[in-house]
Formats: structure tokens, C-alpha cells, sequence
């Protein structure tokens, strides 16, 4: 005969400290709700533990919950995650004995498939048997009028991609009822660069008659290496509550298909590989009239959009210009907007033109080749080749006298003699008068040249100082670029080097290149961007700049050390422009 004894949940704690076991019968049993399972689903393992007690006074206020046992659970977590877990408890009468036990329910996920093995879990001096759990790879089936808690679908909008070409990867996570706690994976790789293409949408679909909840996520994925691309398994784990209200687990994982990448055709024939799938070139601010006068402030913005690639990819403008077109570029801007469809980069940058001298000059015609990933071939895209007709030229500068014979002045009337009846003494005194005259105006006018020679002296310290602190920030900028591999490094290079060299026209790379006259700085530049733009077999190793920045250090000395040459024609980028530069 048994009689139960059910106590309060509350008093059960307390019952047990109010025992001590007694010799003998205690067991261990581990139940696993079943020992066969799909990939993705969570197994409910019930461990029970038994055990004889004799109710005792003399422990009455000797409570110590620390000391309730605890079978070694953590023995299943080299195969299994434990996700959850409860416990309760009880006492009973069995044939006039007392007998406590103790229920742990734990919800198993597995973490591999095949053969799974839960080993003897101890309780006291207890141990239950070894269990083999059985996990298939494959999905589990639908079981008729029973429709599945939750399963996440991925696709993908191309089956192969070529090295740097954008994949899209779409995950759905499906789902009925409310979560009360979930986790959704994100896609990652060593040899990918993955962008998160905006916020998660939310809505609701019906698959089998059923109505889901379905989170979606997008990700933009490009590959940076040519060979086979496959994806960790995007995986969730999350809870719920069933009809009656108990705690349900939720669990799921997917892989998508392993992925072709192709290596840049051979066929490409740019600098900058650039796959995308639209890539246009534009320019604005130029006059419709082409004719202009010399001196005339002109601006011209090119913009290059790209869809399907990161602004960080896309190469910098050159700035070749005709003699007798002065150049000053601004900072190019970068900018990536992330979309339904993928990312949409845009390179934009105005360019300061200035024509100093007569004539027709020609801007050269902008060729960007990239690859269409749509039809597969490789497209150009340009700018059309224009003539500005540039009236009139700077005044010329005036001769010195050095350079040919000295500008004749008219010759002043020669004084007449003086009168023979002019008597002596008052001629004298007019002679001395005027001397002292003229001597105190000599005075007066050494004075002056002494102080406006020592203000002007001062103008100058304090426009030096300018110019030096100003040559100071250009090459630290440059410095910290250069340092971290920055891909806006070129353009630093080329503003600084026009900075130092007024004298010179720099309006590109290879200006700057010919001025420092250092094949290490060259070199560094060109393993910068292709580093940058995906030309370097090692791009994804760490960039060290420091042999970069000492050879621009090693530039600065030399060229601190030459004799100072000064410009002929002031300064005319537009930000330093007086009122008076262009009549000038």
C-alpha cells in the first residue's frame, strides 16, 4: 500500500532540510522524451532522483538549501547546450518508509549530428545508465495537423558571384505565437565582408494554412577571395508558451548552398576591379558657354554612383589638366546607402578650376572601366572629353631693369644762372636754406622706410607663422592617413605637395609624384590602392604604414632644405581669393 502526501511547494525546501537520509536506497533514472531526433529540435531529458529519509527534529531550524543534491548535468554539454531547465520536489510514504524525491526536467539542444551519447550522471552515491541519442541531419517532416513552432528559409539572389561581387542574402525566421525570449544568428566568414542591408522587417505569411509571423533580414555579402564560399549555419533559439501556458523551447538551424566565387576575369582590362551591377559617371557646374575669360573661377563636380558595391571600393578621380588650367580639388566625399536590393555607393568632388593663361584648353576625356555583373562583359564608364576658349591672358608682369635698358625719365629744365646783380650773401643763405631743407625731409623720410620696414617685417613673421602652421596641418593629416591606410591618402598627398610647391602645378598623383621624386612614396601610394580597391592578392592583411609615413617625413626634410622659390602669381585657390585677385 502507498499513501502520497502532498505538500505545499513552499514547504518542500523546509521538509527537506528537516531530513537525513537513511542507509541504503537511493536511485538515479534519466528519461529522455525520445532517442531519436532531427537537426534543429531539443530533446526533454527528465532526471529523477530517489532517496529513503527519516524526518528528524533535531535539524528543525538547521535549513541549508545549498546543500539539496544535484545530479552532474554538465557531463552532457560537450554534445548537448542546455537551454532550460526546472526542478520539484516531493515526499512520500512507500510501506511505512519516507521517501523524498527530487524531479530535474532539462531541455537538450544538440550541438552536432550522429551519434550522441548522454553519459552516467551520478546523484549521491547513485548512477543511472548510459543513454545514445540518435540526430538526423535532415529536416524534421511535418506531422499531419501539427504545424511546426518555428523554421527559418534563406536565399540568396545569385548562385555564383565573382570575387568582391555582392551577394544577397535573405533570412526569414517563421513563427506562431509570442516569443517570450529569442536569438537569430547573423551570417559571418573570414574571407567575407558582410554589410547589414537596413532594419529587420516584420509581417505575416501563411504557409501549409497556417498563419506565421516572419522576421526578415537582409545582408549584402561579398567575397574576398576567389574558390568556394560557404556560410556558417544561420541558427535560432528562442521560447514560447503552448496553449495551456507551459514554457515551449523553439529551435532551428539552416545552411546555405555552398557558393562558386570566380576570380577577376582576364578580360578586365581597369586598375580597380568593379563589379557591380550599374555604374554611372556625371559631372555638373561647368557654364554651357565654353568661351571664358583668364581668371574666371570655374567649379566642376564629378560624381560616380555604383550600385552593388561599397563606397570603399570605388577608385579616386584624377585630375590630369591641361597647361594653363590650374586644379584645386576639395575633399572627395564616400558615401554608402544601404537598400532592399543591395548597397548603392557614391564618390562625389568638387574641383576648383582657375584658366591662367589664353587659348583653347581641353579637359581629357574620364574612362572608368567596370565589369556588369548582370550581362557579364565589361562596360566604360565616361565623360566626353571638353574645350574651354579662354579670352585674353594675365597681364604681364613689368620689366625689370635688368632685363633691358632703364625706362628714361623726362630730363627736368636745367636752372637758369643766377643774375650777376644778385648780390652774394643773400644767394648764399638761399643755398643753405634749401640744403637744410632738404636734409630734414631725408630725415623724416629714413624714419619712416625704418618703421613701415620693421611693421611690414612683422606682416610677414606673422604670414610666414600661417603658412607654416597651415603646412603643418596638411602634412600631419597626411601622416595619420597614411598611417592607417586611409584610401583618402592620395588626395592628402596631392593638397600637401601643392601646398608646399606654389611655384608648380599639381594636379594629380604623378605631379606630386615627379615633385617628391621618390620611388618609395610611389610605391607605398600604388600598394595602397590596391590595397584599398581590391588589386592586392594580400588585401586582407593589416596595412603598415610606417615605412609609407617615413619616406613623406624623409620628403618633408628635403624639400624644407631647399632654397625657398617664390611664385610669380599669387595664390588662387578660392577659398584664399581676395576681391582684388581677379582683376589682378
Amino acid at each position: 500500500m502507498v499513501n502520497r502526501l502532498v505538500f505545499p511547494l513552499i514547504l518542500i525546501p523546509l521538509l527537506w532540510a528537516l531530513v537525513t537520509p537513511a542507509a541504503a536506497s537511493e536511485t538515479l533514472s534519466v528519461e529522455p522524451d525520445r532517442k531519436r531526433l532531427y537537426a534543429g529540435e531539443v530533446l526533454t531529458l527528465t532526471v529523477k532522483g530517489t532517496m529513503t529519509i527519516d524526518i528528524n527534529l533535531d535539524n528543525l531550524f538547521d535549513f541549508d538549501t545549498s546543500s539539496l543534491p544535484q545530479p552532474d548535468i554538465e557531463k552532457v554539454e560537450s554534445d548537448f547546450d542546455i537551454v532550460g531547465q526546472n526542478q520539484r520536489y516531493s515526499i512520500q510514504t512507500v510501506n511505512g518508509e519516507m521517501v523524498g524525491e527530487v524531479t530535474w526536467v532539462y531541455q537538450l539542444a544538440p550541438k552536432t549530428q550522429g551519434q550522441l551519447t548522454i553519459p552516467p550522471l551520478t546523484f549521491r552515491d547513485a548512477q543511472s545508465d548510459p543513454v545514445t541519442i540518435e540526430v538526423v541531419e535532415d529536416t524534421a517532416p511535418e506531422q499531419s495537423g501539427e504545424p511546426r513552432d518555428s523554421f527559418i528559409e534563406l536565399s540568396a539572389d545569385k548562385d555564383s558571384v565573382y570575387v568582391q561581387e555582392q551577394m544577397v542574402l535573405s533570412v526569414k525566421l517563421f513563427f506562431n505565437g509570442n516569443l517570450i525570449r529569442g536569438e537569430l544568428s547573423e551570417p559571418s566568414h573570414p574571407n567575407a565582408i558582410i554589410e547589414s542591408l537596413g532594419k529587420q522587417t516584420e509581417y505575416t505569411r501563411f504557409r501549409d494554412g497556417v498563419r506565421y509571423r516572419v522576421v526578415e533580414r537582409r545582408y549584402g555579402i561579398f567575397p574576398q577571395q576567389a574558390g568556394e564560399l560557404t556560410l556558417p549555419a544561420i541558427r535560432f533559439e528562442g521560447q514560447t508558451r503552448d496553449s495551456s501556458g507551459r514554457l515551449k523551447f523553439l529551435r532551428d538551424s539552416k545552411q546555405l548552398f555552398t557558393v562558386p566565387v570566380q576570380d577577376i576575369p582576364d578580360s578586365f582590362t581597369g586598375d580597380t576591379w568593379l563589379p557591380a551591377s550599374d555604374l554611372t559617371l556625371s559631372e555638373s557646374g561647368l557654364p554651357n558657354d565654353p568661351t571664358l575669360e583668364a581668371g574666371q573661377n570655374l567649379s566642376r563636380s564629378l560624381s560616380l554612383v555604383a550600385e552593388g558595391l561599397p563606397a570603399e571600393a570605388l577608385p579616386p578621380f584624377t585630375h590630369d589638366m591641361p597647361q594653363g588650367l590650374r586644379a584645386y580639388p576639395e575633399n572627395a566625399e564616400r558615401t554608402t546607402v544601404p537598400t532592399e536590393s543591395g548597397l548603392t555607393a557614391k564618390l562625389s568632388q568638387t574641383t576648383a578650376l582657375v584658366p591662367v593663361a589664353g587659348g583653347d584648353l581641353t579637359l581629357p576625356e574620364i574612362r572608368i572601366p567596370w565589369w556588369d555583373t548582370d550581362t557579364d562583359t565589361q562596360k566604360f564608364a565616361t565623360l566626353p572629353a571638353r574645350t574651354l576658349t579662354v579670352q585674353g591672358a594675365p597681364a604681364p608682369s613689368p620689366v625689370s631693369a635688368g632685363d633691358g635698358e632703364s625706362p628714361q625719365l623726362p630730363a627736368s629744365p636745367e636752372p637758369e644762372p643766377a643774375s650777376e646783380e644778385t648780390g652774394t650773401a643773400p644767394a648764399s643763405t638761399a643755398i643753405w636754406q634749401i640744403v637744410a631743407l632738404i636734409l630734414l625731409a631725408g630725415w623724416a623720410v629714413t624714419g619712416f622706410g625704418w618703421w613701415y620696414s620693421k611693421r611690414s617685417s612683422k606682416r610677414q613673421d606673422a604670414t610666414l607663422v600661417s603658412e607654416d602652421r597651415s603646412e603643418k596641418s596638411l602634412f600631419s593629416t597626411l601622416s595619420e592617413s597614411a598611417k592607417v591606410g586611409a584610401p583618402e591618402t592620395p588626395d592628402h598627398l596631392i593638397r600637401w605637395v601643392q601646398h608646399s610647391n606654389p611655384q608648380h602645378s599639381v594636379v594629380s598623383l604623378g605631379d606630386a609624384f615627379q615633385l617628391l621624386g621618390d620611388d618609395r612614396v610611389e610605391e607605398e601610394i600604388r600598394n595602397l590602392q590596391a590595397r584599398a580597391y581590391g588589386q592586392s592578392s594580400d588585401s586582407t592583411s593589416g596595412w603598415q604604414g610606417d615605412r609609407l609615413v617615413k619616406a613623406l617625413s624623409e620628403c618633408r626634410q628635403a624639400m624644407t632644405a631647399r632654397p625657398a622659390a617664390r611664385s610669380p602669381l599669387p595664390s588662387l585657390y578660392p577659398k584664399e581669393l581676395s576681391p582684388d585677385a581677379g582683376r589682378s
